[in-house]
């Protein structure tokens, strides 16, 4: 997203641009973001993918290699409410301090030795993270703010875990963003104390409970350049993913999964389904999506070795539609394919105009049911990304339409070029010359 050098203030801002707002999703499990760092060091923690909420038993697992052994003092900001919006649009302006409602938190994440970002963490409480919390460090916290922790005094010889609370701004006078930048200027207030007194610690900054963004419409003057976390970017669902033992193993993503069944058609895509009766092995794999409102979607896929290519190939044999105890079944051309390493994607996968799925069902009752799915993109082995797909094997041929009249247009022009040319270089100049000034030319007669 250029290659030129920035100081290292934008490149931060970048970062958290492009993460959060990346990374946003439509999942409906209620999750918050959690910034950490540390004045000592953190283990690593890999970034989570597109999409991806991490669980709270793989937070818990990397808060027991961080807190495993010796004393730590931890200091927790805990907001009374927090999500992944609130960053992207009360951030600020690149370049521009004066718009970030954000500045110590960011100056506290450049400084630090090392940090950890988790845009979607699983919620599953409001008293999770200070619990556990207790649980790693074997303490009970401790309620402070900035007037009270420049008066006591830490043992750094035990853990120690602090707690600082931080309103939002829900019921309250003020704006959104002037919640914030107070809730910031707490925060540097807490770490230029704790610097001042030379401790070593870890920092933890998240809420109790996802928040819902309060918009605000007045706004004195556009905001002018590329803005940090102030641009809300659509959201990216998830993927679904069917788990068998040792991992993932079928995934399927579509911006909409459109059925109809009585002349109106109904988006599957917005609904959480059921993966029951899904199952995957070596050589085929069925993807089973049961949704609330009564439809249920099955795919059906396997792979074979095809000796004239000397690799396996996979194919979407069939999809079935079934609602209010009557089903139709829609066969795969031999359009849908894919190498088995890669993911098969198409734009548009329908049974009605394309024929990439083909009717395979002579019932008068599910003859009229018809499937559209836009931006589909499926794999049912060999995800060795665990939750990326791999390589597409997109549907679409090289050359298109457009192609083949850029091309025929091209050779007309270059037609016409090359004959115009080869007029031209067939004149010739003529080797006499009359003058019609001059006085005429006469020849004597020989009687």
């Amino acid at each position: 997203m250029a290659g030129a050098r920035c100081p290292s203030r934008v490149r931060l801002m970048a970062f958290l641009t492009l993460f959060f707002a990346c990374f946003a999703t439509a999942s409906s499990t209620a999750q918050v973001p959690l910034l950490m760092w540390s004045t000592d060091g953190l283990p690593p923690l890999a970034s989570p993918t597109a999409g991806h909420i991490t669980p709270s038993d793989q937070f818990t697992a990397y808060l027991t290699s961080a807190f495993g052994s010796g004393p730590h003092t931890v200091l927790l900001f805990l907001q009374d409410k927090l999500s992944k919006d609130d960053f992207t649009v009360f951030g600020g302006v690149f370049g521009n301090k004066q718009d970030s409602a954000f500045q110590n938190l960011e100056a506290a994440l450049r400084s630090s030795s090392s940090s950890v970002t988790l845009p979607a963490l699983e919620w599953s409480g409001s008293s999770a993270i200070p619990a556990l919390l207790q649980e790693k460090l074997g303490v009970s916290p401790l309620l402070v703010d900035a007037d009270t922790l420049s008066h006591i005094s830490i043992n750094t010889a035990d853990s120690n875990l602090l707690l600082v609370n931080l309103p939002y701004c829900t019921g309250l006078h003020k704006s959104c963003k002037e919640v914030l930048h107070d809730n910031d200027e707490v925060i540097g207030k807490v770490l230029n104390i704790m610097k001042d007194k030379n401790v070593p610690y870890t920092a933890i900054y998240t809420g109790l409970q996802p928040s819902q963004v309060i918009s605000e419409t007045s706004m004195s003057q556009p905001p002018a350049g590329r803005s940090l976390l102030q641009t809300v970017e659509p959201t990216v669902k998830a993927p679904i993913m069917f788990n068998e033992t040792g991992g993932p193993c079928i995934m399927l993503w579509a911006q909409n999964l459109q059925v109809s069944v009585s002349e109106t058609w109904v988006d599957l895509a917005a609904e959480t389904p059921s993966l029951v009766g899904s199952r995957c092995n070596g050589n085929s794999s069925l993807l089973v999506l049961t949704y609330e409102t009564g439809f249920t979607l099955s795919f059906a896929m396997s792979q074979r070795f095809y000796s004239v290519s000397a690799r396996n190939w996979s194919t979407l044999d069939s999809v079935e539609l079934q609602f209010s105890g009557l089903a139709a079944s829609f066969i795969g051309s031999r359009n849908i394919y894919a190498p088995v390493e890669y993911s098969y994607h198409c734009q548009f996968v329908t049974s009605f105009q394309d024929n990439l799925l083909v009717p395979n069902n002579t019932n008068q009752n599910t003859s009229h049911w018809r499937l559209n799915f836009t931006d589909f993109q499926i794999q049912g082995f060999s995800l060795a990304n665990g939750t990326n797909f791999s390589y597409a094997n997109d549907c679409a041929g090289f050359f298109t339409p457009g192609i083949w009249m850029g091309l025929l247009t091209s050779l007309l022009m270059l037609f016409i070029f090359v004959y115009g040319l080869h007029m031209i270089m067939q004149l010739n100049t003529m080797d006499r010359f009359d003058d019609p000034k001059g006085p005429s030319i006469s020849v004597p007669q020989l009687e």
